[in-house]
């Protein structure tokens, strides 16, 4: 009899764990992807607050051992969400020593600080502080299905190490572009605009390979833009092209050159070089906001542009759309 029950448990435990499938960002196995290249923009809010600057290296913060890129995420116990409660905790301290707990290097640790009055009287920590970002990029692909999309082809990280920040919440917002700053070398330019106010979506992901989310409605223009994913396997050194949108003329076709790929890797899988003389004389090559600007070769989707070369704003780095689509939790579309 105990063998019996001992079969049955095991089936049931055995379905049980073939039931518990993660669901993700895209949760049903997308047959073809719309290819987007559209700007939006990006609010996004930590969990926690980042320290974004430290004024001095005598300051209470400092001296216990706080760096730029910390990511502060409560005080005497007491979680911080937002720069606004932080300053708050602090100023009414009366200058009693405090628990930091917080993370650097992605390695959790917690710091004794007493905060000092400055000439007003009022306590601080000596350091500065954020709770948000902000920015404009662009929409790689959209899951006509789900509606889900992907976008940047790389994470909002801290500017010390390079991981990506601790995700609370997010909105893509509607963005009007105003200008390009074009890109030089050793100065990288930028595509400017201004949040025009209305919400277009939910933000759901932050990861090294990009931001991941759920559009509220699907873009009239790109309804009928949709491409098979390449496998890397597929990808071949050689021409391709980019669609971005740069300025007032819309989404644009732009040429580009596929060059050493390599296969392993999150993010940057293949070097991207602007060969394309319109785009050279609008952006002088690759900016900030493009990053995201999807890839296609031999009519497939494989990537999107997601560095630029400080040195060189021609060239710049790409990720594989496979590597995308993994992050998201999706399985990778079917290739015809």
């Amino acid at each position: 009899m105990r063998k019996k029950i001992r079969a049955v448990s095991a089936v049931l435990l055995a379905l049980l764990m073939i039931l518990a499938v993660p669901l993700g960002v895209c949760a049903k196995k997308p047959s073809e992807l719309i290819v987007a290249g559209i700007p939006f923009g990006v609010k996004f809010h930590m969990e926690g607050v980042i320290v974004a600057g430290i004024p001095s290296e005598q300051g209470p913060a400092a001296e216990a051992g706080i760096r730029r890129g910390d990511i502060i995420t409560s005080i005497d116990g007491e979680p911080i969400a937002s720069a606004e409660k932080f300053a708050e905790i602090i100023k009414l301290s009366d200058g009693k020593t405090l628990t930091l707990e917080y993370t650097s290097d992605s390695v959790s640790r917690t710091a004794q600080v007493t905060p000092c009055a400055d000439e007003s009287g009022e306590y601080k920590l000596g350091i500065w502080i954020k709770d948000s970002a902000a920015g404009i990029g662009t929409i790689t692909f959209i899951d006509p299905e789900t509606m889900s999309f992907a976008g940047l082809g790389h994470g909002i990280c801290d500017s010390a190490g390079g991981e990506p920040l601790p995700f609370s919440f997010g909105s893509a917002e509607e963005v009007s572009l105003t200008g390009i700053v074009a890109g030089k070398a050793g100065a990288p330019g930028e595509l400017r605009g201004s949040f025009a106010g209305h919400k277009i979506g939910k933000l759901l992901k932050n990861d090294l390979t990009g931001v991941y989310g759920v559009l509220a409605e699907m873009p009239e223009q790109l309804e009928k833009e949709k491409y098979p994913v390449c496998k890397s396997s597929e990808i071949k050194e050689g021409k391709a092209y980019i669609f971005a949108t740069v300025d007032g003329e819309g989404r644009k076709r732009y040429e580009i050159e596929i060059f050493d790929i390599v296969k392993d890797g999150k993010d940057k899988n293949f070097s991207v070089r602007i060969t394309d003389e319109t785009l050279l004389a609008k952006t002088g090559g690759i900016v900030q906001g493009m990053s995201g600007s999807p890839i296609i070769q031999n009519d497939k989707i494989i990537g999107a542009v997601t560095h630029v070369l400080v040195n060189d704003p021609a060239r710049g780095y790409g990720i594989f759309i496979e590597n995308m689509l993994k992050a998201a939790n999706a399985p990778l579309a079917k290739t015809s």
